[in-house]
């Protein structure tokens, strides 16, 4: 019992001090929203019940779980924190795929600068120009000690940013950051909000969409680069484009000697794609693992490219936001032996979800739940735990600010190729993602 209260309780004090801007919700409620609210939350934890992998829940007393955010609910008097109710009773599953989905806002924010663990530190890593993160002297390589008065770590800083980027964004972010010299100071930094003005249209909210999509399709496409005949380096932003980019992609690196596949800051993605990616380096079907949902388990397999696959010497780089199918990429790798992994802990979000979404007027609210457990070889789940490279390399405070990649660039030492870290760092200039990037998770995935 203490542990599902230190759960609730987590998650309740991380979304206490948050707040929306202005909005429809932030407006009072009646007695109509509450009931609405009260549906809401019917539906979603009755989709739980009905399809998590684990038809125990992981022993969790669900049902009291749901009755108090019930009761939480009743006494709400704003949307937002009805919406935090409903996602801190499917925080007590401690499950990285199963949480709720609000309805969008009529507004997209952008912070304008980028963090993530690297080791056991929160840095800063992208700041962009002309944000009033830069306006307040936000640099790369800042290390971040506190959010809004919460230290990020790596078991909270998932949950940290489904908060503020999903269930409550900020108008505004209190910040503590110590700087490369050791000085610490406390800021506020104001969030651009962009409103929606058109967002009760139907018609131009489609549209919208259909123009995220398309922004999502080029953020996220994979990119290459050939080092001369010795090395290509590769760079998967997410498992979400069709086989044929990458069957292109392994066509160009089979006249190279080695290839670099580069998965850091990868969330994931679909399982086709990752088994087509994974079967272009293997001349024998190979096994993924096995997928364990609530009545069977059955392997997962990713069938060879044949003679299109890549024999050459490869190597995986990794960092802590690689999540889920870019996990499961590298520990197929470094399992089966095929190649070296490099870099920085993954994030330990593994396992298979679905999105169940309901409508809302002309939008929509649901919930992403975990289908299934993936069981690696070992006979292990990487959830929790993640990929541990077999180099351990990561990029300095200093690395950061200066823009160099030293984690590349020992990977192409590694396989003999000269490249310095200054060099590798312009490999891939940074591209900032499109506006409210969590929504590019697909229906099913990893």
């Amino acid at each position: 019992m203490s542990g599902r209260v230190r759960s609730w309780c987590s998650f309740a004090l991380l979304t206490a001090s948050v707040f929306l801007p202005r909005s429809a919700w932030t407006q009072q409620m009646s007695k109509d929203d509450r009931e609405r609210l009260q549906q809401m939350l019917t539906t979603v934890t009755s989709e739980v019940s009905k399809h998590y992998y684990d038809p125990d829940l992981h022993g969790v007393d669900w049902a009291a779980r749901v009755e108090r955010a019930k009761e939480e609910i009743s006494r709400e008097n704003e949307w937002g924190a009805g919406f935090a109710d409903i996602a801190a009773a499917l925080d007590g599953l401690n499950d990285s795929h199963t949480y709720f989905i609000p309805p969008p806002p009529p507004y997209r924010i952008d912070y304008g600068w980028e963090f993530q663990m690297v080791g056991t530190r929160c840095l800063v890593t992208h700041v962009r120009p002309g944000s009033d993160a830069e306006a307040k002297g936000i640099k790369p390589g800042d290390e971040v000690l506190a959010i809004n008065g919460f230290q990020p770590t790596r078991d909270n800083l998932f949950k940290m940013e489904y908060i503020l980027r999903i269930l409550k964004p900020q108008p505004e972010l209190n910040v503590t950051l110590r700087d490369l010299d050791g000085h610490e100071r406390q800021i506020n930094v104001t969030t651009r909000v962009k409103e929606l003005r058109h967002f009760q249209d139907p018609e131009w909210v489609l549209s919208d969409r259909r123009r995220f999509a398309e922004d999502q399709q080029h953020y996220l496409r994979p990119r290459a680069v050939e080092l001369g005949d010795a090395l290509m380096v590769v760079r998967i932003s997410a498992f979400t484009f069709a086989p044929s980019e990458m069957k292109n992609i392994i066509h160009k690196a089979n006249g190279h000697q080695a290839l670099i596949i580069d998965v850091r800051d990868n969330p994931g993605g679909l399982a086709d794609t990752l088994a087509y990616c994974l079967g272009v380096f293997f001349d024998r079907e190979v096994k993924i693992g096995d997928r364990r949902d609530r009545n069977k388990t059955r392997p997962v397999t990713a069938k060879s490219a044949g003679k299109d696959a890549f024999t050459g010497r490869t190597v995986v780089l990794v960092d802590g936001n690689s999540s889920s199918a870019a996990e499961l990429f590298a520990k197929v790798i470094q399992l089966e032996g095929r190649g070296t992994v490099m870099g920085d802990r993954s994030a330990g979000r593994v396992e298979e979800s679905r999105h169940y979404m309901y409508p809302m007027g002309h939008v929509g609210y649901g919930a992403s739940i975990t289908g299934a457990d993936i069981i690696m070889r070992d006979g292990k789940s990487l959830e929790h735990v993640g990929v541990v490279p077999d180099q351990i390399v990561l990029p300095t405070r200093a690395d950061l600010a200066s823009g160099r990649d030293p984690v590349l660039a020992q990977a192409a030492a590694s396989l003999g190729v000269n490249l310095s870290a200054e060099a590798a760092g312009k490999l891939f200039p940074y591209e900032w993602p499109p506006d409210n990037q969590w929504e590019w998770v697909p229906d099913t995935a990893f």
